[in-house]
């Protein structure tokens, strides 16, 4: 089975920097450690990197999974619903990019 890479890009209705620590704090507080979740990394959109190709969000999350029966876990899984619940009022738009990752 291939790895799982999962990706959420979170645009904000409060775009201000303490809506998005907010929300970066919520990710680690909440997605990391799942089981079967080999790699975990959340970030902000950095100005700098302003290109015409790069999507309008505030907030990036990458989760991998060993496959797709741990992300499948992980959808269900308490700690990530009750992110969802908390964090889903402040959401503009979210964008998800589930991939089979080749090896």
């Amino acid at each position: 089975m291939p790895r799982l890479a999962h990706q959420v890009f979170f645009k904000l209705k409060n775009r201000d920097e303490a809506s998005v620590k907010q929300l970066l704090d919520a990710c680690e507080e909440y997605l990391t450690n799942h089981d079967g979740a080999v790699d975990f990394a959340v970030g902000q959109r950095e100005p700098r990197y302003d290109r015409p190709v790069n999507a309008d969000y505030d907030v990036a999350l990458h989760v991998v999974f060993a496959d797709q029966a741990a992300h499948d876990r992980y959808q269900v899984a308490e700690r990530h619903l009750k992110f969802i619940e908390q964090q889903k009022d402040n959401w503009d738009s979210v964008q998800v990019f589930d991939t089979n990752l080749r090896d």
